[in-house]
């Protein structure tokens, strides 16, 4: 099996921690590694470097070659500019069938955490033989939720139709995207529903076939950047085309399009999180919801539930009397936000953008 990691992403949501030229995945974060070097790990000792393949931008390729030096350059897939991701997921596709690849084709992502890996293989190896028997479908690999989570996405179950190597297997009915919390607790209460990490097992030719269905302007200038691959034109081409492509995102594109029967759904305990907020990396990193994270010079008192990060050695974060707060301080800028405000870091950045005098920021 082939694994794709996707690690184009700029992370806006981590801001300040985050930024467009030094995305969350590359940040070494927990323990001295990226996350992007975590997920490589997790997948090379079972299916060898060779068989990992990481889809990016062109101005991160640098960054990916410095953290995992003994990837050949040939399995980094640069995309010349964002598109987001139904041009990235259908660019990694044509070049993979470029090469003639055959085998079952999984997608992860190169920006969350894991506790529990041999669970994760057992998810890849099971997901891998369920498309060897069956290549028309995509397998989900679904997370067991640990609480009601309002800011991921939940895959909704049907009834159990097997079991592999302790692998509970379910039919897929549909998704709901960061639902409302009232919504989110019953959701969890069901049993019905799990977390959404994002990861499934798939197969080229049937990805491919839906692009040609659902999407078939996307499908025709893949097409086109697939044969100028391995010509003199190939560069000139990718850089010409890809920027025409629409942006759309593959669950909007693709995914959501499908028939539910054109799926299963593997429920997994991995112990996955995604620090894709600076609360919900204070979640992936605390020993307990209300016990408080801190890094680097900081003193808090009364405080509970906040995540204090400090990046500056010769600066000294205090806070007193918070609850449920996030404090960010790098060497260029500082974030104080309430924790149920997170999502909206994005929003920040985009007016930061906007700022012709404080766009260097982001």
């Amino acid at each position: 099996m082939k694994i794709i990691i996707f690690a184009g992403g700029t992370g806006a949501r981590l801001w300040p921690l985050s930024r467009k030229n030094s995305p969350k995945q590359f940040d070494k974060l927990i323990n001295g590694k990226s996350t992007l070097q975590m997920a490589v790990e997790r997948v090379r000792d079972v299916y060898g470097l060779y068989n990992v393949f990481i889809q990016t931008a062109e101005k991160y390729v640098s960054v990916i070659k410095h953290q995992i030096p003994d990837l050949p350059l040939s399995n980094i897939f640069a995309e010349p500019e964002r598109r987001d991701l139904a041009p990235a997921v259908g660019f990694a596709f044509i070049k993979l069938k470029k090469q003639k690849i055959k085998e079952p084709i999984a997608i992860i992502w190169s920006d969350h955490l894991m506790e529990n890996v041999k669970i994760f293989h057992s998810g890849l190896k099971t997901g891998e033989k369920l498309i060897l028997e069956n290549p028309k479908r995509f397998i989900y690999l679904a997370e067991k939720p640990r609480y009601a989570e309002n800011n991921l996405g939940w895959i909704n179950v049907g009834k159990g139709i097997d079991n592999r190597n302790q692998i509970p297997i379910y039919e897929f009915r549909k998704w709901h995207y960061h639902p409302p919390l009232e919504k989110c607790k019953r959701m969890f209460d069901s049993g019905q529903w799990f977390w959404n990490p994002g990861y499934f097992v798939t197969s080229i030719n049937f990805v491919l076939s839906l692009y040609r269905k659902f999407q078939p302007e996307i499908y025709s200038k893949l097409q086109i950047m697939s044969d100028a691959f391995d010509t003199d034109r190939e560069s000139s081409v990718i850089s010409n085309v890809y920027k025409t492509l629409p942006c759309i995102d593959f669950d909007k594109a693709i995914l959501e399009k499908t028939q539910p029967s054109d799926a299963v759904v593997l429920k997994l305990d991995m112990g996955w999180s995604d620090p894709g907020t600076l609360y919900a990396l204070k979640e992936a990193l605390q020993s307990s919801p209300r016990a408080n994270v801190t890094k680097g010079q900081t003193f808090h008192l009364d405080c509970e539930d906040c995540l204090i990060y400090n990046q500056e050695k010769d600066k000294l974060i205090t806070a007193m009397g918070l609850k449920g707060f996030v404090i960010v301080n790098t060497q260029d800028a500082c974030i104080v936000i309430p924790k149920d405000k997170a999502l909206r870091v994005k929003d920040l950045v985009k007016k930061l953008e906007l700022d012709k005098k404080l766009s260097h920021y982001v």
